[in-house]
């Protein structure tokens, strides 16, 4: 099943006026754009001809139930995975593959150093948080920075203690991940991921492995990146952050894209009764 990039611009919608932080222009490309994008691992069929589009600015929150290509849509565009069909942009750049075809039609896949560097403009926070067990909070926000980005020591934990700050750990930079609560672990997982100066965050349904009062905290945070204007796809099955901070909704089931908006249009004015089904469920 194999497709070639589409180049025709998609018209934009106005910008996120709101918060004032979004400074998408009408001709450039939207910052993430999905286009007939299927996945299948042998005869299982997980994405199956999604499209999707994310300005600039915007949060994205992906729902639907388990099963339903939610997390297989985030590690497409991460490049985690390879779609089998269709094709990922990142700010008007196909990611995994050259822009135009060999003279044979077919479509050359990028050295794994390059893709890596395409990779390196993407944060991704997980479920689980994943972090290093034998370094501290500020260690694991460091280690990238030093060895991937080249930063020095001291610049590294600089900017290191400032993230943890961020998120709201300035007190506790030399605890080791085993003396953090797991709202405290996912925080400094997220500031890991920003060390990176990514221009795009994805999260993986973040406070799903989380105890019910730990869930705040982490949403608190997702919400003031939000508002610095981040651009964010979030898995999540968060109802009350989705109505509060999406700019857009997708809903998926059977590893299609059944409805996507705002959250009005899609929270409280579903059209499908699958959709319908689903709210009734977890609301």
């Amino acid at each position: 099943m194999s497709q070639s990039p589409q180049d025709e611009t998609v018209d934009r919608t106005a910008d996120r006026s709101s918060s004032g932080t979004n400074t998408h222009r009408a001709d450039a490309p939207a910052l993430i754009e999905l286009q007939g994008v299927h996945k299948a691992f042998g005869d299982l069929h997980v994405l199956k001809d999604c499209d999707l589009t994310v300005e600039a600015g915007e949060v994205a929150v992906l729902i639907g139930p388990s099963g339903s290509g939610k997390s297989t849509l985030l590690r497409c565009i991460n490049q985690l995975e390879e779609p089998t069909a269709g094709r990922v942009r990142i700010a008007g750049v196909t990611q995994g593959y050259e822009e135009e075809p060999l003279p044979d039609g077919r479509w050359q896949k990028l050295s794994p150093k390059r893709i890596a560097r395409q990779r390196a403009r993407i944060g991704m926070v997980f479920q689980r948080f994943d972090l290093f067990p034998h370094m501290t909070a500020l260690q694991n926000v460091m280690e990238a920075p030093v060895h991937v980005l080249g930063r020095s020591k001291e610049q590294a934990r600089e900017e290191a203690l400032a993230l943890l700050q961020r998120v709201g750990l300035g007190d506790r930079a030399e605890h080791y991940p085993s003396e953090l609560s797991g709202g405290q672990q996912q925080r400094v997982a997220i500031a890991r991921a920003l060390a990176m100066e990514p221009e795009l965050m994805l999260f993986d349904e973040p406070t799903s492995a989380l105890d019910p009062e730990l869930v705040a905290e982490v949403l608190t945070v997702l919400k003031e990146l939000a508002e610095g204007g981040m651009t964010m796809v979030v898995v999540t099955h968060e109802m009350g952050f989705a109505r509060e901070v999406a700019d857009k909704v997708v809903f998926m089931d059977d590893g299609q894209i059944l409805e996507q908006g705002t959250p009005d249009q899609v929270i409280d004015h579903p059209t499908s009764e699958r959709l319908q089904g689903f709210l009734a469920s977890v609301l």
